[in-house]
């Protein structure tokens, strides 16, 4: 068997599309963050949706209990779910930084292993490109 037939047979291999199927849900994240009221949080959305750095971003209300200069601390905060693309991701968590009034804010993000396909092609057409 040549090279040439090798890689054909390779192309059209089960394992290639999984593979490729793989690397484009790879291609989401969920970012999540907290803030301390809901003005702050609307307006962190509100600006990552208008820079079209994030497609959608929800907001709800959590108690968030955690040590902070040595102290056990119970708060209400406003939580941010952040849809948008991986390469995207970076930018999203300066922006989020820069409009934050936290000194180490919570930002973390999280890669979409599955999602219902057209909700996935909405992310990419809402976001702008890099």
């Amino acid at each position: 068997m040549s090279n040439r037939d090798s890689f054909k047979i390779f192309l059209s291999s089960p394992f290639l599309r999984v593979i490729l199927y793989a690397k484009e849900l790879m291609k989401y994240s969920l970012i999540y963050t907290t803030t301390g009221n809901e003005t702050e949080a609307k307006i962190i959305g509100r600006t990552l949706v208008q820079e079209e750095l994030a497609a959608c971003v929800n907001i709800f209300q959590v108690q968030s209990i955690y040590r902070w200069q040595g102290k056990i601390e119970d708060a209400g905060e406003m939580a941010l779910f952040i849809k948008t693309r991986v390469e995207l991701a970076d930018k999203v968590i300066k922006r989020i930084k820069e409009l934050h009034s936290y000194q180490v804010p919570e930002i973390v993000s999280w890669s979409i292993e599955k999602g219902y396909p057209p909700y996935l092609k909405w992310i990419t057409e809402s976001t702008k490109e890099v």
